[in-house]
């Protein structure tokens, strides 16, 4: 007889569990990233590079605003901060030949079959943004723009992950504040919120 998960009853084991974040913190995901090679500058440059004017972000330096402050709202979450670092540590298993069961040379071919690296993208872009964020991973892992080019073969899809979530994020709060600042220009005729109180 078939059964629906939500037929299940469910033991909460962790219940004691604390449901914060405890003690200090000692390594960012953001400085681990420039241990590697990986800058800000390299993100958002790679970004930029399949940028598309959008309400919102119509010049290149508005949108490198915007992708900087979806990238520190996304690097907050530490689940985000750990797929991240799962590849980088892929990724130096890789380099060393540690794999189990991938060679060294398998590794550094990037054969097809092996997509687990394709897997960690999509998953660290739907993550970030759904099925917007995977969308935009496709587009930035066909065209590998700027240090996606250069990295190995799972920090490119990793970073292609982070970069296209982030990305999706950027267009879609920027036209929705678009939207939104249009909306209050229409029903405020007089632009009384754009004046600055003297």
């Amino acid at each position: 007889m078939a059964m629906k998960l939500s037929d299940i009853e469910s033991k909460d084991l962790k219940k004691n569990q604390s449901k914060e974040l405890e003690g200090e913190i000692t390594r960012d995901i953001i400085e681990i990233l420039e241990e590697e090679g990986i800058t800000v500058q390299m993100l958002v440059d790679a970004a930029l590079e399949l940028y598309a004017p959008h309400p919102g972000i119509e010049t290149k330096e508005l949108a490198e605003e915007k992708f900087l402050r979806e990238l520190d709202i996304a690097v907050s979450d530490p689940n985000l901060c750990l797929l991240i670092y799962s590849g980088i540590l892929l990724e130096k298993e890789g380099r060393e030949g540690r794999l189990p069961n991938i060679s060294r040379s398998s590794y550094e071919k990037d054969l097809t079959f092996i997509i687990a690296d394709e897997v960690l993208g999509m998953s660290i872009s739907k993550y970030i943004s759904g099925d917007k964020g995977m969308f935009e991973f496709v587009r930035f892992d066909k065209q590998k723009p700027g240090i996606l080019a250069e990295l190995g073969p799972f920090m490119d899809d990793i970073i292609g992950g982070l970069i296209g979530g982030v990305s999706a994020n950027m267009y879609t709060r920027a036209m929705a504040e678009a939207a939104e600042k249009a909306k209050k220009k229409k029903t405020d005729p007089e632009n009384k919120s754009d004046v600055i109180a003297g």
